[in-house]
This record gives structure tokens, sequence and C-alpha cells, in this order.
């Protein structure tokens, strides 16, 4: 697994630095092109680009910590990079989007005049660059940090999109309040997927259950690994990161010599029906765990 885990994450690094590299030589050019046309569709688009290459740096990074091995301090490792970048990545979205909507309210007070046969020309090249390192990242690892990395590139499409329908407009009816107009859409379609993904990062953080799986359903599956399983309670489970799922949880037993052959037992199914490759359970006699339980309702009933 851990063979795997290091394939994965190398291929994960080579896609981000690839995805960075053609994002940020593109962007030089797009931030040239808006400015001596002088569309905010471009600019913003170029902007965005820029800040994805950054965002892909910090993502390519992220990838190479997290194949580091544990260490005293960092039992895990450092696997939750992944999940850092993705905060990250998600943070500096929302500033991107800020600056974008302050800028289209100005152009929307004062409208300057837009070249727009350039805008349609650069935009469109822009679409074109932004799919391809779309599509080479949706064929990689996907991860909180990769998918961080593609908010940022799927929102550079939805500009390039913008920036081609600004273009369009202008060619066609010479209205200029168009380009400020299509940046605001994009940036709120921007802000839907940013806030879902921050949503999905912040129960990674907050150590919550990983989506898909029903404590009650886990708690039945370990019962139901091994006859002397009784009971399980005290369960938690929770993510690591993309690739590590934990458990930790107290063991009824009906007698302690079968606690390893129902160890191994449990563990094996956690593994197979819920990727929880991080187990840790505890085992308890079923007698000691019911005279603890009737002892501490005596205590409280006594007050």
């Amino acid at each position: 697994m851990s063979a795997d885990h290091d394939h994965a994450h190398t291929s994960s690094t080579r896609t981000l630095l690839l995805a960075l590299v053609i994002t940020t030589g593109f962007a030089a050019v797009e931030a040239v092109t808006g400015w001596l046309a002088n569309s905010l569709a471009l600019i913003g688009d170029a902007g965005h680009m820029l800040t994805d290459s950054l965002s892909l740096a910090v993502g390519a990074l992220a990838a190479w910590a997290a194949k580091r091995p544990p260490t005293a301090r960092l039992s895990y490792g450092w696997q939750r990079t992944e999940v850092l970048g993705a905060l990250f990545n998600v943070i500096f979205m929302y500033a991107i989007v800020a600056v974008i909507i302050y800028a289209a309210i100005k152009r929307l007070i004062d409208t300057p005049e837009v070249e727009g046969g350039t805008v349609l020309l650069v935009g469109t090249l822009g679409l074109l660059v932004n799919i391809g390192v779309a599509w080479l990242l949706s064929r990689g690892e996907q991860t909180l940090n990769t998918r961080g990395a593609m908010l940022h590139v799927m929102g550079d499409l939805l500009g390039s999109v913008a920036a081609v329908g600004s273009g369009i407009v202008v060619l066609a009816t010479g209205w200029m309040p168009i380009d400020p107009i299509l940046s605001v859409v994009i940036c709120v379609l921007i802000l839907v997927s940013s806030t879902k993904l921050l949503i999905e990062t912040l129960r990674v953080v907050m150590a919550g259950v990983p989506p898909g799986l029903d404590l009650h359903e886990i708690k039945r599956a370990i019962r139901d690994s091994h006859p002397a399983i009784s009971g399980v309670h005290h369960l938690h489970v929770w993510e690591v990161s993309s690739h590590s799922r934990a458990l930790s949880a107290h063991v009824e037993m009906q007698a302690l010599e079968y606690w390893q052959p129902a160890l191994e037992a449990a563990a094996m199914r956690l593994q197979a029906e819920y990727g929880i490759n991080h187990p840790t359970l505890q085992p308890e006699l079923e007698c000691i765990t019911y005279k603890t339980s009737r002892l501490i309702t005596s205590s409280s009933n006594s007050r």
C-alpha cells in the first residue's frame, strides 16, 4: 500500500508541475494582451491564471510533502499538507474574486473601450489551454489538494468563456459593459464551487466522518466480523488525508482469548468494505463493561 501511495503522490506532483508550466506561460501572454486591448475580462483571467500558478505550486509542494515519512512529532507524516494546500487555494480564490468584483464595479461606473477582436482571439486560446490543463488534472490523482488546484483551473476556464463571450458581444453590438458584467457572473459561479470545497476541507480539519460512511453500519460490521465480539462503543471515524481513513473503537469481547483472530477479522473487513486502513481497536470484556455501566448508572441515581 505504501508503494502505491508513493507512486500516486509522485504522479500527482508531476501532473501539478506540468500544469504549472503551461498555466504560467499562457498567463504572461494573456496579461500583456489584456493590457493592450484594455479588457478587464482578459486582465482578470490573466491574473487568475497567475494565481493559478501559485496555487499549482502550492499543490505540487503539498503533494511532495505528503510523501515524507512519519516522524517522532508527526506520527501520520505530512499527509495533512494536502488539506492545508486545499484550504489555502480556497481562501486565495475568495481574495481573487473580491478583487475582480471590485474592478468590475469600477468598470461599470466608467466603462472604457475594449478591443473585441483581440479579446475574442486570446480568450479562445485561453479557453483551449484551460481545457487542456483541466483534462490533465482530471486524469491525475484526485485529492483535496488537486481538487483545490482544479478549482482554480475551472475558474480560469470560466474566465476564458467570459472573455470569449465579451469579445463576441463587443464585436457584434459594440456594448462595452458586457465585459465587467460577465466577469461578475463568473465570479459568482466560482464562489459557489469554492464554498463547496471549503466545506469539505473543513470537514476533514474537524475530523468529521468521511462522506458515504455510516457509523451504525460500521459498528454492525465490526460486531458481525467475529462471533466473540458482542458489542462496539466509543466509535470514531475520520480522514487523515484523501488516501488514509482512521478509526478508533472499544470492542466488547465474550472472551479475551479470541481477541487476536477477532482483531484481524475486524481490520480486514474495515479495510475491504470502508477503506479504513488505520483502525485502533481496544478490547474489553463484556462483563466488565456491563458492571462499569451499572456502577456509573447507580452513582448517577444516588446523586
